[in-house]
Formats: structure tokens, C-alpha cells, sequence
């Protein structure tokens, strides 16, 4: 029983101090995101890698999403004799709701991935503690320019999503199931409101720091896991559980805000 209750401890304590020092780790950001001097090309680099190179697995998804939707909302809104609400079913369903969180887990897949490797890898091969030999500032160098370009580019890509998947919609609903032209973008001009497209909006900013955010720090601390991650495993694993912790930070996050702003 001793044992079992010291084990308990040891667990919450980890997480305690794994909690409060990504804290510190964002804090140290946002102080370094308004210091001067501005660096524009940095950021630029990082909105083309995690922005631009992202825009074919956004463009397909948000297309199959939009159809989908289509596809399925036709068949239930028949049930009921209201295939003209349509448009207003998959506006919403996208603005509101698929297009910020879909859009976000995807990048996480394809960039957040990738950062949290990146600066694993610079951890294990000693190369953040060389730069700090070197009085270069690695909270500014390599996760400041990150951050701000997830905050730019998750907004916009999640913009990408949700035009992509209404016009997938239309595809199915209109041109392939005969709903009316007019009555489709008619009752998405109707149904959906600022505080919809406000919604989505607030969603997309907070998931491109969420993203950024975990995924950096889980490479940065990459050394002070207690299941000791140096090396190519170590560095697999901590991305694996970036990505999942990622995922589902977000997944809470958009229940949080969906109650606060409703």
C-alpha cells in the first residue's frame, strides 16, 4: 500500500512540474514574441513550412469533408422533407465546428510532427546547449518564429477548409442530388451569423498556438522525461506523445470555447 501511494505521488508530482515548466515555456515565448528587435524572414520560413506546404492535405480534406457532409445531410434532412436547409447544415457544421479542430489535427500531423523532431533531435545532439554556449537565445531562435507563424497560418488554412467544404457540399447536394442552387446558398446566407464565423475564428487562433505550443516544448524538454529519451527512440516516442497530447488538447479546448461561446 506504501508503495502504491509513493508511486501515486511520484506520478502527480511529474506531471505537476511538467505542467508548470510548459508555463514557463510559453511565458518565455510571449516575452520574446514582444521584445525587439522584429524578425520578419524567420517567421516568413516558418509560415511557408507549416502554412503553405499543408495546403494539398487541407484542400483534399475539407473537399471530402464538404462532401460527406453533403451526402449525409441530404439523406437526414429528407427524412423530414428539408433538403433545401442544406447549405445551412454544412455551413455550420464547418464555420463552426470541422473546419478550426480538422484543420488543426491535421497540421499537428504534418507540421507539429515535424517541429517536435526537429528540436528533439537538436536536444539530443547537444545543439540547443551549443547555442546557449553561444548566447544565442534558443526560445527565440527556434520557437518565437513557430509560434507566431501557427497563429497566422491556422486561421488562414482553416478559411482554406471551410470554403473548400461548402463547395464540396454543393458538389453533392446540388449537382449530384438536385438540391436548388439558390435554396442552398440561400439558407447559408440566412443561418449562419457573425458569432458563427467569430466561433471559428477564436478556435483556429487558439488551436495554432495550442499546436506549436506542445509540440516545441515536448522537443525542448525532450532531456528531462523521466523515461530517459535521448537518441532516435526517445526522440520517436516524445513525438508520438506530442502529437497525441496535441490531439486531444485540442479536442478539450474546442469543447471549452464551444461552451463559452454559445
Amino acid at each position: 500500500m506504501k508503495k502504491l501511494v509513493e508511486k501515486l505521488g511520484d506520478g502527480a508530482l511529474y506531471y505537476i512540474e511538467q505542467i508548470g515548466r510548459m508555463g514557463i515555456f510559453l511565458g518565455i515565448c510571449f516575452v520574446n514574441i514582444l521584445k525587439p528587435p522584429y524578425k520578419l524572414h524567420p517567421i516568413i520560413k516558418q509560415v511557408h513550412f507549416i502554412g503553405a506546404r499543408s495546403m494539398f492535405v487541407i484542400v483534399v480534406t475539407g473537399a471530402f469533408t464538404g462532401m460527406v457532409l453533403g451526402l449525409q445531410g441530404y439523406y437526414t434532412l429528407s427524412r423530414f422533407g428539408s433538403e433545401d436547409l442544406l447549405g445551412s447544415a454544412v455551413a455550420l457544421g464547418l464555420i463552426r465546428e470541422l473546419g478550426p479542430v480538422l484543420t488543426a489535427l491535421m497540421v499537428i500531423g504534418r507540421a507539429g510532427s515535424a517541429i517536435c523532431a526537429e528540436i528533439g533531435i537538436m536536444r539530443s545532439t547537444e545543439q540547443i546547449d551549443t547555442l546557449e554556449c553561444m548566447a544565442i537565445d534558443p526560445y527565440r531562435f527556434l520557437v518565437v518564429p513557430k509560434i507566431v507563424a501557427g497563429i497566422i497560418s491556422l486561421p488562414l488554412l482553416t478559411f482554406i477548409f471551410d470554403v473548400v467544404g461548402i463547395l464540396g457540399g454543393y458538389l453533392i447536394g446540388v449537382a449530384l442530388l438536385g438540391v436548388s442552387h439558390g435554396a442552398y446558398f440561400n439558407g447559408m446566407y440566412e443561418s449562419v451569423l457573425w458569432n458563427d464565423v467569430e466561433m471559428g475564428i477564436v478556435k483556429s487562433f487558439v488551436f495554432g498556438l495550442l499546436l506549436v505550443w506542445i509540440s516545441a516544448a515536448k522537443g525542448f524538454f525532450l532531456h528531462l522525461e523521466r523515461k530517459g529519451a535521448f537518441g532516435p527512440e526517445g526522440v520517436s516516442r516524445i513525438t508520438t506523445d506530442a502529437v497525441v497530447l496535441a490531439s486531444v488538447t485540442i479536442l478539450v479546448w474546442d469543447y471549452l470555447i464551444s461552451a463559452i461561446m454559445l
